[in-house]
């Protein structure tokens, strides 16, 4: 059982970026404000999670404007959905013992 703490996804450790791929695991796409009303977080923390986790290929963005709005919004890719839900399996491994 000692080992299984190594199963755990590093990108995931942060609790915003835990809670950045909940979100996205539910939603098929979601805006900008949306993901940091959800989360309470302000611009530049959400920012800067979301960049981590699309470095790593886990999170597609799009941006475009709405009328003359930008408006971005983020998805979770194939690679992040399976790293998420490997996550958490290793996560209900633990928890089980």
């Amino acid at each position: 059982m000692k080992h299984l703490i190594h199963t755990l996804n590093k990108a995931f450790d942060n609790r915003v970026r835990l809670g950045v791929m909940a979100v996205l695991m539910a939603n098929e796409s979601v805006s900008f404000n949306e993901l940091k009303d959800a989360l309470d977080l302000t611009d530049g923390n959400l920012a800067s999670h979301v960049s981590a986790l699309e470095k790593v290929g886990y999170v597609l963005v799009s941006k475009q404007f709405v009328g003359k709005k930008p408006n971005t919004t983020y998805q979770a890719s194939k690679e992040g959905k399976s790293a998420f839900q490997d996550h958490l399996t290793a996560l209900e491994k633990l928890l089980r013992g």
